[in-house]
Formats: structure tokens, C-alpha cells, sequence
């Protein structure tokens, strides 16, 4: 591991939340607003200048800061990234730009206390994206919660914001138990294969933990513990049923960060699987049976729907079982695509959201009854939307092509039935964007408020540009993608097909 000169890492973690506290010096909002901003924009620059440090060739976790925490527990403050997370962290910066600037004029009240939360949850999910010490993680994991909650149930747009805040919060609370649990017995593992006595024999460091041999039993049971605490985050059925909630009654800006950034599939790849390869390779059938369950559910449910949160939710669900389906093929075609969708979601998933936000702000309602005829009269908006949402449906020449066609091949390559389903719920996908496309876009002006909309604003065109150009930037030249992440993928799969956590370390040897 490489040790970093300058602690980059816990600046980007401690950064903006030094920011969300400071705001609370104004009294004037108009000034709290210019802060958060700034500070957010600050935050996607520091993480544009890691990137341009990380070195591609490097197999190993850079960047590494350590320092004792809790010595009586072995519990490092221990941070890190690889190919593997590096990118999520100026996704994670850039949609924390672009969820504050859209909330520039919709927020009025309690303003400096929503950019805080704000603030305070990208600290949170930059830790999430760097911690290499499954306690600091789960730290880092549980504290997603309070900013969520309180974005929910205060600036919530829906009549029932409460119940979603609280019925999001007990999910993921009880998703946490099975994690901390897996966590727990990772750690036990340690201090019996090292036949030292407790607590001096736990261990909680990500990379110690990948070398030391797991009884199979035991890895089916931390697998199954860890596969369920994160499916609840992803989500996976049946715990998908908080995200339709949430993206009916909560804020746009939460949306945009819960579709965007789907910490439980980054949680199943990071620590599910290495920790269990060969539970994951005895699993693996099953994993892809209930990926294209998932891929098709959400395709055919969202087929149904009328309201385009709605259905942009059902569709993240059919989208993370797609993700699952590459992560079952275990091969290089099928990780490198589920990683890549996973990236996606925040450019796609993440910008579709903002825009319907958009549409929700003018219109008050995103039901396609609502909203016949927008694109006469929002024909930049409606322009932007139809743009990613051909990147959803992986039409050529976008990052969702790439990502789809490389799952696909994995799946194919690894189960055929699989591959078949995932290629079809791709087609679905088709079927439910269009249909809600032209419904809810096209056909003749009736309300007035359609009438008289206004158009994308200069600051809200420059957001959707930047997702649009990234979308299509990626898509025709990937490898600007993929060259971060291929070395640690192919350990990645190494280390499964070799079925035992040594095989890691003689790849990263080599």
C-alpha cells in the first residue's frame, strides 16, 4: 500500500463537513447558499487532483493514511482507494454540486440547516468510498442515516415525508444488524486463524482480512449476513419497497443521491464477495437466478407505472439487478460492466432525477396526466431527459451501451439462461422509457401551467449539459473508464476463481 505524503483522503471526508458547520456562522442565507456551493466545487476540484495523481498500474490501495483509534478493538482510523472506488468520489462530489445548485432557488426554509445535512452526507459517503477498517466503515455506514432522515422529513415534497423518512431509516437499520454481524465474525475469523487470544487477535483492516483463510462454513454464513445487510441499500427485493416511498415524498436532491450512488451494490463488490469467494462461487447460480428476477420485476413493474418518479424508481431496481448479474458471472466482462453501471447510476439515474426535479418545481406533479405537452414548452428540458434517458436504455454510443453489452457478454459467457433475461430486461427497459416518454412529453398543451412553464435556466442547462457530455464522453472512449479499475478487477475475479484469499495476494505479488 502507498502512503500518502498529504492526508487527501480525510480532507475529503472532513471537508465538506467543516463546511455544513460553518454555515451556521451567516445569518444571511443568501451567503449560506454561496458557501455550501463553494465549498461543494472546492470538493469536486481536490477530488479532479487526486485523480490526476492515481496511479492506473497500481494494483494496490493508495492514498493510505493510518492511525490508531480504538486499540482496545484493533479499530483503525485506515483509509484508502483503488481502482475500484476512485472514481466514486468525484461522482459523489459532482452530484453534491449539482443537488445544491438545483436546490439554489426550491429551499426557503430552514436553508442553512438543508445545505449542512447536505454537506454532512457527502462527508459520510466519502468516507464510505475510502474507509479500509470495516469498524470505521460501518461507522461511516450508519451515519448516512441522520442527514437522510431529516432531508426526508423536513423538505420532503410529498404528504407523507415522515412515513418515507421513517420507514427508509427502520430499513436501514435493520439491514445494519446482519452487517455489523458479518463485520463481527470477519474479525473473530482473524483471532482464530492467528491462534491469538482476544481482543488482541481482532482484526478489522480490510487488506489484513482478505489474506486470512475463512473456514467455508463460515463464509457462507458471513456471506448470506453481509449479501442482506447490503441488499437492503441497494435496494434488492423485496427491500426495494422504501425506494418508490422515498422518491414519491422525499426532496429531489435525496433522490438524485440514493439512485446515483447505490452504496449497497459498491458494499456487495468491496466486501461481500472477496471476503467469500468460495461461498460466492458455490452461490453464484443463485446470485444470477435473483439478478434477473430483479432486472426483470423492476422492468415489468415500472412498465406500469404513470408517474415518472415513480418509475424511475422501479427502474433503478431493474438496473441494480442487471449489476447483479454481472457481479454472478464472475468474469472480467461481467465485473467490469457492473462496474461501470454502478458509475453510471449517478450520471443517468442520478441526472434524470434532478431534471424530473425540475419538472416537479414548476408543474407540482410528475404524473404523465400532468404534464402532456412539456416538450413544446420545455424543449431543452425535455431534450436533456430524452438524452439520458437513451443512456438508461444503452443505446449506442453512450456509457450505458458499454456497461450493458459488457454484463451481458458475462452473463452469456458464465449462464446462458442469465444472459437471455438480462438481455431482455434491457429490452423492457426500451419498452417502459418510451411509452412514459411519449406520454408524458408529447401529445397536444392542456394545462395552463404547461402553457406558461419556464424553460431550463442557464445554471440548470449547465448541470444537465455537464451529465449529457459525460454520458456520451464515456461512452465513446470507455477505457478512459475502464483503464482504473481492470488491474484490480482481474485480481477481483482472480481471487474468486482461485477460491481462497491468498490467490489476492500473489496477483497484487505479480
Amino acid at each position: 500500500m502507498s502512503n500518502s505524503p498529504f492526508p487527501i483522503l480525510s480532507w475529503l471526508i472532513f471537508f465538506p463537513f467543516a463546511a455544513g458547520m460553518s454555515l451556521f456562522v451567516f445569518s444571511n442565507e443568501r451567503y449560506a447558499r454561496k458557501l455550501a456551493l463553494l465549498a461543494a466545487f472546492l470538493e469536486l476540484l481536490t477530488t479532479v487532483w487526486l485523480l490526476h495523481d492515481f496511479r492506473s498500474s497500481i494494483i494496490d490501495m493508495q492514498f493510505v493514511e493510518r492511525m490508531d483509534w480504538i486499540p482496545t478493538l484493533n479499530i483503525q482510523y485506515l483509509l484508502g482507494v483503488d481502482g475500484i472506488s476512485v472514481l466514486f468520489l468525484p461522482l459523489t462530489a459532482l452530484l453534491n454540486v449539482c443537488v445544491i445548485a438545483s436546490s439554489w432557488t426550491t429551499v426557503h426554509t430552514l436553508t442553512r440547516l438543508y445545505f449542512a445535512l447536505l454537506l454532512c452526507l457527502e462527508s459520510v459517503t466519502m468516507g464510505i468510498f475510502c474507509a479500509l477498517d470495516l469498524g470505521l466503515f460501518f461507522l461511516f455506514w450508519e451515519l448516512t442515516l441522520p442527514p437522510i432522515y431529516f432531508l426526508i422529513s423536513l423538505w420532503g415534497i410529498g404528504p407523507q415525508r415522515r412515513y418515507a423518512a421513517i420507514k427508509y431509516t427502520l430499513f436501514m437499520l435493520t439491514g445494519g444488524v446482519p452487517l455489523l454481524l458479518g463485520f463481527i465474525l470477519m474479525a473473530l475469523n482473524n483471532a482464530n486463524e492467528t491462534s491469538m487470544t482476544l481482543p488482541m487477535g481482532l482484526s478489522f483492516d480490510y487488506v489484513a482480512l482478505l489474506e486470512t483463510p475463512v473456514p467455508l462454513a463460515m463464509q457462507s454464513t458471513i456471506f448470506i449476513l453481509l449479501f442482506i445487510g447490503f441488499a437492503v441499500k441497494a435496494p434488492l427485493f423485496p427491500f426495494h419497497v422504501w425506494l418508490p416511498t422515498v422518491a414519491m415524498q422525499g426532496p429531489a436532491g435525496v433522490s438524485v443521491v440514493l439512485l446515483g450512488l447505490k452504496l449497497g451494490l459498491y458494499g456487495i463488490i468491496r466486501f461481500a464477495v472477496p471476503f467469500a469467494p468460495q461461498a460466492t462461487q458455490q452461490y453464484s447460480k443463485v446470485l444470477a437466478g435473483f439478478g434477473a428476477f430483479c432486472a426483470l420485476y423492476g422492468a415489468l413493474v415500472a412498465i406500469k407505472q404513470t408517474n415518472l418518479r415513480r418509475m424511475l424508481a422501479y427502474s433503478s431496481v431493474s438496473h441494480v439487478g442487471l449489476v447483479l448479474i454481472g457481479i454472478a458471472a464472475i468474469n472480467i466482462q461481467g465485473i467490469q460492466g457492473a462496474v461501470f453501471q454502478l458509475f453510471n447510476f449517478g450520471i443517468v439515474a442520478g441526472g434524470l432525477f434532478l431534471l424530473v426535479g425540475f419538472l416537479h418545481h414548476r408543474l407540482g406533479s410528475t404524473d404523465w396526466t400532468a404534464l402532456s405537452g412539456v416538450a413544446r414548452t420545455m424543449p431543452l428540458l425535455t431534450s436533456m431527459i430524452f438524452l439520458l434517458g437513451l443512456a438508461a436504455m444503452g443505446v449506442p454510443g453512450s456509457n450505458g451501451f458499454v456497461a450493458e453489452n459488457l454484463i451481458i457478454v458475462g452473463a452469456f459467457k458464465s449462464h446462458v439462461g442469465v444472459g437471455l433475461a438480462a438481455l431482455m430486461s434491457a429490452i423492457l427497459g426500451a419498452a417502459y422509457f418510451m411509452n412514459a416518454f411519449r406520454c408524458a412529453f408529447l401529445g397536444p398543451v392542456v394545462r395552463r401551467d404547461v402553457k406558461t412553464a419556464v424553460d431550463l435556466r442557464p445554471r440548470e442547462l449547465s448541470m444537465a449539459l455537464t451529465l449529457v457530455l459525460l454520458t456520451v464522453g464515456f461512452g465513446v472512449f470507455p477505457q478512459t473508464f475502464l483503464s482504473f479499475n481492470q488491474k484490480p478487477l482481474q485480481a477481483w475475479v482472480a481471487r474468486l476463481e482461485g477460491g481462497h484469499p491468498a490467490t489476492l495476494a500473489m496477483v497484487v505479488k505479480n
